[in-house]
């Protein structure tokens, strides 16, 4: 069984926010928490601090790939002088496909999250 980790407060969550908790880039969207590894597929950023989309999506802060929380896979490749690089978002869209970042639970008790592993 995996190790569980406590993030923060609630409260300390507000819509939209995505914090890190040890190897996690916890977040919440609309009041649906989720737990995503937290280095991005692309020069591994931190997907903490990133944001969430109005798909619900978390954003990598760094070059603006997204990242489909629910699968973990990369659904937009990353942006500006990044984008231009040719076959870099299909390469990084399949690499997701076969190592999407990892997927945890997180659970509310008491006013605190907590995080563990989805394995």
């Amino acid at each position: 069984m995996s190790k569980e980790i406590e993030v923060c407060r609630t409260a300390d969550l507000p819509p939209g926010c995505v914090v890190g908790a040890g190897r996690w880039a916890v977040g919440n969207d609309g009041g649906k928490t989720f737990a995503v590894t937290r280095r991005c597929r692309h020069m591994v950023a931190d997907l903490a601090g990133g944001s969430i989309d109005t798909d619900g999506y978390v954003v990598c802060p760094r070059h603006g790939a997204k990242y489909d929380v629910e699968t973990g896979r990369m659904v937009l490749g990353p942006q500006g002088i990044y984008a231009k690089i040719p076959g870099l978002e299909p390469a990084l869209k399949a690499a997701t496909v076969a190592l999407p970042l990892g997927r945890g639970t997180v659970t509310d008790r008491d006013g605190t999250l907590f995080v563990q592993d989805l394995r």
